[in-house]
């Protein structure tokens, strides 16, 4: 896989390890140092008047961050360290600065895993506003060794999604799987469209490529269809291929919280 502006955002809590782990990965195979946002809930009024708990939030912050940096080895970690009300938009504006192609994150935090959220909130709307493509990692996930699934939009089928899996497969030599779902019958024809489409263009060079149409909610069939093809990567689109399109009904967010593999998101 070619090298890319790799951005880790984690606050190095248990729920941080699955995302961590394979940034390091990724960054180790890049031969790159890994850069990495540390976001920090600040409120600059309060802690005016409660210097003591700035103090604290302080040298907490300061011990995660010696603890991720003895998980890193001997990888060097390139960190910083943003303060503000609201976390998700330090991460989104790191990645903006940084120019980063990757933003590598967790599914939940402990108040999503509380709250039985499929995704956490702060991920939740990172992954509505990043710049970039995104990995949604659980945090059991490791670094994928099986195979690559890509899930379709029938409606608005990404060519560019196409070509980065197929990439993914033969840098990796993964096995690829494409499934297009079809919620109604009246779904069908388009995703028979797009299925073939996709087949003939990930095919190209000779890589195999198992290709169907699926029926039914589209989580759902995506998550048997990972497990059937025994892959350990999903790659959605955010958008799909037309401007402004999106799955309905927060598809992709209903189905990062399904499986429980590594999810590349496409911007």
């Amino acid at each position: 896989m070619k090298p890319r502006k790799l951005l880790l955002a984690t606050e190095h809590t248990e729920f941080d390890a699955g995302a961590e782990a394979l940034a390091m990965a990724l960054a180790g195979q890049q031969s790159s140092a890994l850069p990495v946002v540390l976001p920090v809930l600040s409120n600059p009024e309060y802690e005016a008047v409660a210097p003591e708990l700035a103090a604290k939030a302080d040298a907490e912050t300061a011990k995660r961050l010696a603890a991720l940096r003895d998980a890193a080895g001997g990888l060097t970690l390139e960190v910083v360290v943003r303060r503000g009300a609201e976390p998700h938009l330090e991460i989104i504006d790191e990645a903006r600065h940084q120019g980063t192609e990757l933003l590598i994150t967790r599914r939940r935090g402990k108040r999503g895993f509380l709250a039985n959220l499929l995704v956490g909130e702060m991920v939740s709307k990172v992954l509505a506003h990043a710049p970039c493509d995104m990995l949604v990692v659980p945090k059991d996930a490791r670094p994928w060794q099986r195979g690559v699934l890509v899930g379709l939009d029938p409606r608005a089928p990404d060519s560019g999604l196409i070509d980065l899996a197929a990439q993914i497969a033969r840098d990796w030599g993964l096995s690829l799987a494409l499934v297009a779902v079809a919620e109604g019958q009246g779904d069908l024809a388009d995703a028979q469209t797009a299925i073939d489409a996709a087949r003939a263009q990930a095919s190209v060079g000779g890589l195999k490529v198992r290709a169907e149409v699926r029926r039914g909610r589209v989580p759902e069939a995506l998550r048997e269809a990972l497990h059937a093809a025994g892959a350990d990567l999903m790659l959605l689109g955010r958008r799909g291929g037309g401007a402004g399109h999106a799955w309905a009904g927060g598809t992709v967010q209903k189905t990062l919280g399904l499986v429980e593999c590594p999810v590349w998101v496409r911007a």
